[in-house]
């Protein structure tokens, strides 16, 4: 997976298998900066109220797709031994997007920096 930030948005760039495991059929999610609410490095809550259509989970070893809630639809790509990141939206089809990335806290940082 990579990011990067432009002038005006943030850019997930997914590999074939993080598309494979997440079911989605868009290579990079585009994300205006405009529509970032917030940015850390927590790992959100989850729980099994959460309805994933479409996606995968095996617990403890990935979680990727989106997934539904109380509080809207979310994507995640979430896999152990790496930071989290969680971006909240306003304005998108996704409410969220959780990732798991080396140096989070640089993302956070940076991506804060933009916003």
């Amino acid at each position: 997976m990579k990011l990067n930030l432009t002038d005006d948005t943030l850019q997930v760039e997914l590999n074939f298998w993080e598309q494979f495991w997440s079911f989605s059929f868009k290579k990079i999610l585009t994300i205006p900066l405009s529509h970032i609410v917030q940015v850390s490095p927590a790992e959100p809550t989850s729980n099994w109220a959460q309805v994933r259509a479409p996606g995968t989970f095996l617990p403890g070893v990935i979680k990727a797709g989106t997934y539904y809630n109380s509080e809207g639809k979310e994507f995640w790509y979430a896999t152990p031994g790496k930071d989290y990141l969680t971006v909240e939206l306003r304005d998108e089809p996704f409410k969220r997007i959780v990732l798991t990335i080396d140096n989070a806290w640089d993302w956070v940082n940076r991506i804060q920096g933009e916003i």
